[in-house]
């Protein structure tokens, strides 16, 4: 045991007590350990110990001193004491490893270690005026924000360099800004020679370049650059002069205003001035509000340093006309309490009490879509059934055993629902496009479902895109991969022309189910019900390239009234089809359903363009022949349709297929008689099928058993409206 240690061995003190570590403890100073070295035995000297004693020494040697702040010195006592104008008894007294607690250098390199007023080696971590100095040196114009130096890294003390930059040369602009112009240097006026111009566009452009400087950094450091800047330029206003140029950045308070917040391309009274006197219309996309709060709510910050930055906000001196956007950076963090329940469906009122207090979840408008635009991006992922592993959020990549679910669609559809905005009308586009969410995130019959609630249904604000969107969705159970929602002045679906995807665990609706829903929009949706593209998509689904038998002429007469009773219940809140009259021919009840609907649009106003409307009817003429039955109820209004046939039909660029159709519909007139009697060769298709009904007792006669089963029912059908 009195052997000398050799080098680089390792000392280790042994211990049999299993309770030991629990009596070990440490004060403030430094544990040092150091790598053993060459001694002498003479040097190792060990006392005598009892042999049954639980711990013994094999070796000791005084530590080395690391560097060290003055009041942990081991060399010298330290007086702590709040005194900043003398040297406390021996305070000023420093080893070689010693360091200024305030400038955190060596203390023998510190200008004020013993300056009178301001003694640094009196400072120490104990005293909060101390601690104030301290923080107030090393994290410089940073303090304001109450950030800590535990928080601080290079990318912070870097946005503080740049932010001290920014603070001199923008006062020194600022300053050339009040002292103002005379009109001479802008070449000759008329106005006044002595006035002068104070044009604040210099100023505007330096911020802005700053901006854009702040955009590109890391992003705490951006937030703190922005921020930063805004409380120099807020308190800027505008000088009173003789002349004020018209440039929509020379005025100070209206270019602060763009600073803060944003112009569009929709500002016509920017656009008005800036042609006007021939500036360029600047657009400010991302200036300090709308960044910020795209950072709280699209970036990493932890709710700690976001609620840092809203304390710092909110004391920022605001003037008069700045006022209404004080809480504007008050946003919620991802995991408010509220906000979590709504996300998770535990909350479907978008209120909570705590503590007697209500807590609604209301939000600027601004931050709503910025949460619409976030849960679209995410996506989750959930665990594959074979491996059963789990993921709970991940970015772009499917993980390696899990199923690429869908994105957080049903999460935006419960916070959509709950909360509400200062843009009612806004927010409203937007609740609108629930059932889209619905759909893309896979439940059909969800959004089939969501867009006719009892009160306020979205069906009613379709547009004709949409419209067609969802029917097509409904029909094949595919969507676009990069199908999204867009707000820009108003919500509205983008997706590119890629190639539709099946959608996972989808199933098309039948056409039954499609037909209702498409009759429904018509109802209430007027610009569905007069859109002519519309019409064809829908008369696609129900009248296919390939023939549908004739049905029987009895069927075909009363389809007549069971359609008519359809299309003219207008109370109900669903379209109900009468089991009898959809099971017996399913198809073609479908099919003349969809064609009385189009019957009273055509009675109901023009219908441009109608010809390839009509063109949807080539593998069915009978159907054809059945709409014109329908419009003859209204013999002026089926003239003038007649006449707006032939019209289109001589401006179309297609006339000769155009032609050939009308003549297969009307085989007794010939394609001569046709160019000869432009006016009548549209009446030639109306009523050539009053002929062909006709001549057709011989496919009537094949269609026999048909027509039996339909006598069979005919005193005992019971319709269902």
């Amino acid at each position: 045991m009195g052997t000398a240690v050799r080098t680089g061995d390792v000392i280790i003190i042994l211990s049999d007590d299993e309770d030991a570590e629990e009596d070990i403890s440490c004060n403030d100073q430094s544990v040092v350990i150091v790598e053993a070295q060459d001694v002498k035995k003479s040097d190792c000297a060990v006392a005598p110990v009892a042999l049954d004693e639980d711990l013994v020494i094999t070796f000791s040697r005084r530590a080395e001193v690391l560097p060290h702040a003055r009041y942990d010195c081991p060399e010298h006592v330290f007086t702590a004491t709040d005194d900043t104008g003398a040297p406390a008894a021996g305070n000023q007294l420093m080893c070689d490893q010693c360091f200024c607690y305030i400038c955190d250098k060596l203390a023998s390199l510190c200008e004020m270690w013993c300056c009178s007023g301001l003694c640094h080696c009196n400072s120490h971590k104990r005293s909060d005026s101390w601690n104030n100095l301290r923080n107030g040196l090393l994290l410089g114009g940073l303090q304001r924000f109450n950030l800590t130096l535990s928080e601080l890294d290079s990318h912070l003390r870097h946005a503080e360099t740049m932010l001290q930059s920014f603070k001199l040369r923008l006062s020194a602009k600022f300053a050339s800004f009040l002292r103002g112009e005379t009109l001479e240097e802008h070449g000759p006026s008329d106005l006044n020679p002595k006035g002068r111009i104070f044009n604040y566009t210099p100023v505007y452009e330096f911020v802005s370049s700053f901006l854009n400087e702040a955009d590109e950094q890391e992003d705490r450091a951006a937030a703190v650059l922005r921020l930063g800047a805004a409380e120099v330029f807020i308190p800027h206003f505008q000088v009173s002069g003789s002349y004020i140029s018209h440039s929509p950045t020379a005025n100070a308070v209206e270019a602060r205003l763009a600073l803060l917040q944003r112009y569009t391309h929709t500002d016509t009274h920017t656009q008005s001035q800036s042609n006007s006197f021939g500036y360029f219309p600047l657009v400010c996309f991302r200036r300090v509000i709308a960044s910020v709060q795209r950072q709280m709510v699209m970036t990493s910050l932890t709710p700690e340093f976001i609620h840092k930055l809203q304390e710092f906000y909110q004391k920022l001196f605001f003037p008069p006309e700045l006022k209404k956007m004080k809480s504007s950076l008050c946003v919620r963090p991802w995991d408010d309490v509220l906000l979590v329940s709504v996300l998770k469906g535990q909350n479907v009122s978008g209120v909570r009490k705590d503590k007697g207090r209500k807590d609604l979840l209301i939000e600027q408008i601004a931050v709503v879509l910025l949460r619409t635009e976030l849960l679209q991006q995410q996506h989750r992922y959930r665990t594959d059934t074979r491996t059963h592993t789990r993921r709970p959020l991940a970015a772009n990549q499917t993980p390696p055993g899990c199923v690429l679910a869908v994105c957080r669609y049903r999460e935006l559809c419960r916070y959509l629902r709950v909360v509400e905005s200062d843009d009612s009308k806004l927010l409203q586009q937007v609740r609108d496009l629930i059932p889209f969410f619905f759909c893309m995130d896979g439940s059909i019959a969800g959004g089939l479902h969501s867009l006719f609630p009892t009160v306020n249904a979205p069906a009613a604000r379709l547009t004709p895109r949409l419209f067609l969107f969802y029917l097509r969705l409904f029909t094949t159970a595919t969507a676009p991969a990069a199908a999204r929602v867009s707000v820009s002045g108003s919500a509205r679906v983008c997706f590119s022309d890629a190639a539709w995807q099946p959608m996972k665990d989808a199933v098309p609706l039948q056409d039954a189910v499609v037909v209702k829903f498409a009759l429904r929009v018509q109802r209430c949706c007027p610009a569905v019900f007069a859109d002519s593209q519309c019409w064809i998509s829908l008369l696609r689904i129900v009248n296919p390239p390939t023939a549908i038998p004739e049905p029987p002429f009895e069927f075909l007469h009363e389809a007549k009234d069971v359609v008519g009773s359809i299309l003219l219940d207008q109370h109900g809140s669903t379209v109900q089809i009468p089991r009898n009259f959809h099971e017996v021919y399913p198809a073609q009840a479908l099919l003349l359903l969809v064609t009385g609907a189009l019957g009273q649009r055509i009675l109901r106003a023009a219908l441009s363009p109608a010809l390839p409307v009509l063109n949807t009817f080539k593998g069915n003429l009978w159907a054809l022949g059945w709409l014109r039955d329908s419009l003859s109820s209204s013999p002026e209004r089926l003239r003038s349709f007649s006449q707006e046939l032939s019209r289109e039909a001589g401006a179309s660029t297609d006339g000769d297929n155009i032609l050939r159709f009308l003549h297969s519909c009307a085989p007794a007139a010939s394609s001569t008689e046709i160019r000869d009697q432009p006016d009548s060769r549209s009446d030639s298709w109306l009523h050539s099928h009053k002929t062909t009904r006709d001549s057709g007792s011989d496919s009537r006669r094949q269609n026999v058993a048909r027509r039996t089963a339909m006598k069979r029912h005919r005193h005992h059908r019971h319709f269902n409206y």
